[in-house]
């Protein structure tokens, strides 16, 4: 049987989740918290919130490395700050995963719900969760 840290029910040496990235900097074993891409055509470095996925190309950084990134002489460095209110799922987002889980839930050859009607348009068409809505004159 391995053995088990005491504290947290843990093997030794475990550091928290397989997919957590880490800083790309040798050495360095601090979370990343920004992506570094390069625009070699316009001698451009691009620092950003780190991305969804790692690149091959691009290089993962810490907080402290992302303060300190300069760039090459002749280069320019490009830091995008979101607005952190920009980062959360939108309300759209949201609904649209909610139908999609509700679609993917329905039992194969079960109609879909009708749409509700919405007051002064009329559906004239449509397929799947798609509809087509016409002003009432």
């Amino acid at each position: 049987m391995p053995e088990v840290d005491v504290e947290g029910g843990r093997p030794p040496g475990y550091r928290g989740s397989v997919n957590a990235r880490r800083c790309s900097r040798p050495s360095c074993q601090r979370p990343a918290v920004s992506t570094l891409t390069y625009v070699y055509s316009d001698s451009t470095a691009v620092l950003g919130p780190l991305a969804t996925y790692a690149e091959p190309h691009s290089y993962d950084l810490c907080d402290e490395h992302s303060a300190r990134l300069t760039a090459p002489r002749g280069w320019d460095v490009v830091r995008l700050d979101p607005d952190p209110a920009s980062l959360e799922p939108s309300l759209d987002a949201l609904q649209a995963l909610a139908d999609a889980v509700r679609s993917a839930a329905r039992p194969a050859g079960e109609p879909a719900s009708p749409a509700p009607e919405v007051p002064g348009q009329i559906t004239v068409g449509g397929k799947g969760h798609l509809r087509v809505l016409r002003p009432i004159e």
